[in-house]
């Protein structure tokens, strides 16, 4: 039986290293998700949040991954780096953060990408590239000043059921570590690689 912290730890240790290391958004992480007929989806989203409760990314609630998560609420998501060899995968429940939460964040961001919060259909047709340019054009105008947060625009939290590490070994001798959510802590095991 391991403590509650050391998968978090860990993760949070490696993301150092990819930083420290120079990759390019460290924080990338491929989120997959189901769905209603169970077909899986993935695409790439940023780590904006980690600590106890869980990994943080903010989408439209209207695009296909957040009707996904609102429909099925479970994903996936797999950090790969690698200059380090190595990669992390997590697993579980998501939830909506809070509205506090999501304000907070959606006023860290620059405007433009406030703007587009607004002004983009995301994952829906767009039959001409001058609509969203209009669409900004009006998003802009009716927020002159500080830019709200959409109703459509929050955040989801993905509370760990599983972690998985993965450490590249020589002549694909993989190290891989999986931990599971226990009661009091997490179950740890390797795995073949």
């Amino acid at each position: 039986m391991s403590n509650h912290q050391e998968p978090l730890e860990r993760l949070r240790s490696v993301l150092q290293r990819a930083t420290d290391h120079g990759i390019e958004d460290p924080n990338a992480m491929v989120l997959s998700t189901v769905d209603p007929q169970g077909r899986p989806s993935s695409r790439v989203v940023l780590l904006k949040g980690l600590d106890d409760r869980g990994l943080v990314f903010y989408t439209n609630f209207e695009s296909r991954k957040g009707q996904e998560l609102l429909a099925h609420p479970e994903a996936c998501v797999n950090f790969f780096w690698r200059q380090l060899g190595q990669q992390v995968r997590v697993a579980g429940p998501v939830h909506q953060v809070s509205d506090d939460e999501a304000d907070a964040y959606f006023a860290s961001r620059h405007r433009g990408s406030q703007v587009g919060a607004w002004a983009s259909q995301q994952s829906r047709s767009l039959d001409q590239p001058q609509d969203l340019e209009a669409a900004i054009a009006e998003v802009e105008a009716r927020f002159p000043g500080e830019v709200p947060r959409p109703p459509h625009w929050s955040g989801f939290r993905i509370k760990p059921r599983y972690y998985e590490f993965w450490v590249a070994g020589e002549y694909r001798l993989h190290h891989r570590t999986l931990y599971e959510a226990s009661v009091g802590g997490w179950s740890v095991r390797s795995l073949y690689p």
